[in-house]
């Protein structure tokens, strides 16, 4: 990968309650300007791993017991959230959480503050209203009334209007249609293209991820099992097979088959 990294995940270990490890020497970069994509099974660690990064684990009661994280060059052990999103890190969380009590322009107004001493880009939300013209034609809406995918929409918005230099992105396919969901993708890779703001994206969508990413990261159990290039990923037996539901034989093979649970129980060790 690039050296010029924009994030630098060097072996952090996660525990909640101070008692329940979910990750587990993990480690990942994400080169300025590209779309990283972060793959695994529920329960992986890979929603854990982008609230380590965004300090959102102490709303949870979870802490960082070892390794660094590195935004934009700078360490961010002590930084709060607050801070980090004003620097130019967004979090787009798993389920929108967006206001639904306020309306469409409200949202965005809200999401103004991140800016905290940067001017409103010219235009004011017309670059999200461009990306977005269904939310241009709610924008008197309360957001609770949205569709799921027009709260999704708003979501992303919320995060272009702090102008950030890292999205990151958890789940944003999650409960919507197939056309929604390649609506949505074929947004994010205008915003990623005409922005530059660097991406790291969780999916459960692998297909969709792998499609939209440069290089991709396949964790289980809160530890990296995989990385590489998103093409030489799609062409890797074990990924087609675990993640993207394709056999190279007649159907799906059997887990009884010695080689299969061999190759699976690597994937969970």
């Amino acid at each position: 990968m690039p050296a010029d990294a924009i994030l630098e995940v060097e072996n952090i270990e996660l525990v909640y309650n101070k008692s329940v490890q979910v990750l587990r020497g993990l480690s990942l970069r994400v080169p300025r300007g590209q779309i990283v994509a972060l793959l695994g099974s529920n329960g992986a660690g890979k929603s854990s791993t982008l609230k380590a990064v965004s300090r959102l684990l102490s709303l949870e009661n979870g802490e960082l017991t070892a390794g660094r994280i590195r935004f934009d060059g700078q360490d961010t052990a002590g930084m709060q959230p607050h801070a980090l999103v004003r620097r130019g890190l967004f979090h787009v969380m798993e389920g929108r959480r967006i206001f639904e009590d306020l309306t469409v322009e409200e949202n965005l107004t809200a999401a103004t503050f991140a800016l905290s001493g940067r001017d409103l880009p010219r235009g004011g939300f017309d670059e999200v209203y461009g990306y977005f013209p269904r939310l241009a034609e709610r924008r008197g809406t309360r957001a609770g009334y949205l569709s799921g995918g027009e709260q999704q929409m708003l979501a992303i918005g919320r995060a272009l209007i702090a102008q950030p230099a890292l999205i990151l992105l958890d789940e944003p396919s999650l409960g919507l249609s197939p056309v929604l969901v390649e609506e949505i993708f074929t947004i994010i890779a205008r915003i990623n293209r005409d922005t530059g703001a660097s991406m790291l994206l969780v999916e459960q969508n692998a297909a969709v991820a792998l499609a939209l990413s440069r290089y991709a990261y396949i964790m289980e159990n809160g530890k990296i099992q995989m990385d590489g290039p998103s093409d030489r990923m799609i062409a890797d037996q074990d990924v087609r097979e675990f993640y993207l539901g394709q056999s190279d034989g007649a159907g799906a093979r059997s887990y009884r088959d010695v080689k299969h649970y061999k190759r699976r129980k690597r994937w969970l060790s």
